[in-house]
């Protein structure tokens, strides 16, 4: 019974991080991935708990444009497992997988710049017209992203929680510092990217207000959000009177030719 829990927690940290960036079916929540695990280990209350507890913690977190962000669900599932299995409490869940989630956040990085090779080679693939080549390398995408959650779980599923404390004293500081700036530069990338496909120009006035909201009268983000959703509402009816408008217009025209063919 042991054996089948240790494998199903390793197979749903990794059908976690799978399903996040793709279907989406069960999400990477700390909710829900807390009760599963704790329908795995056979204490729900438990799971729901600490699935609870570290939800609470990552409201308001988000890893937008690119930003890394502590993995909460890992975190959870880990907690969840070390509680139960080991009979400790939410304490004991919160101190072994806050090391974890943030052990998570290395690996995030190096998995998306391992992934940022991948999308290279197929898109030589692509452009040569070796699509099935194209396709079987697309498969090392999910399988690289479940690492990310893989690892850490396996090794605390077989080693125990003390080890990942002792990976993180062990990892050089100039590792950690390197990639500490590369998840720094993978923010400023992500806004670049998504400000490369958006209508800048025609938007501009919008943007400037959301910078000066934020930068100079720091406005928090829910103000700013608050801020775009009515300027985006207001937007939004104005383009549609304008379309009903203009689609009236030609309704008015066709009914009077038709009069007048009728008075003819």
């Amino acid at each position: 019974m042991i054996w089948l829990q240790n494998i199903l927690i390793v197979l749903l940290a990794g059908y976690m991080t799978i399903d996040q960036n793709g279907p989406v079916v069960l999400s990477w929540f700390s909710a829900i991935v807390g009760m599963i695990s704790g329908l795995i280990m056979g204490d729900v209350s438990t799971g729901l708990m600490i699935g609870g507890t570290f939800q609470l913690m990552s409201l308001g977190v988000a890893a937008l444009g690119g930003a890394s962000a502590p993995n909460y669900g890992l975190a959870t599932i880990i907690g969840t497992f070390i509680a139960v299995r080991t009979g400790t409490g939410i304490d004991a869940a919160i101190a072994v997988g806050l090391p974890v989630g943030l052990l998570a956040i290395q690996l995030e990085v190096v998995a998306r710049i391992i992934l940022n090779f991948v999308a290279h080679k197929m898109q030589s693939d692509n452009n040569e017209g070796k699509w099935g080549r194209m396709n079987r390398i697309a498969l090392l995408g999910p399988a690289i992203c479940s690492l990310q959650t893989l690892i850490p779980t396996v090794i605390v599923v077989a080693f125990g929680a003390s080890v990942v404390n002792l990976i993180l004293k062990v990892i050089p500081e100039w590792v950690t510092n390197g990639l500490s700036i590369a998840a720094g530069m993978l923010p400023v990338v992500g806004i670049a990217m998504l400000m490369r496909y958006m209508p800048v120009k025609k938007f501009l006035p919008f943007i400037l207000i959301g910078f000066v909201l934020s930068a100079y009268l720091n406005v928090p983000v829910l103000g700013i959000a608050i801020v775009g959703f009515a300027a985006a509402f207001g937007y939004f009816k104005i383009q549609l009177e304008k379309a009903e408008a203009a689609a009236a217009v030609p309704a008015a025209g066709t009914v009077d030719e038709m009069g007048d063919d009728f008075d003819e």
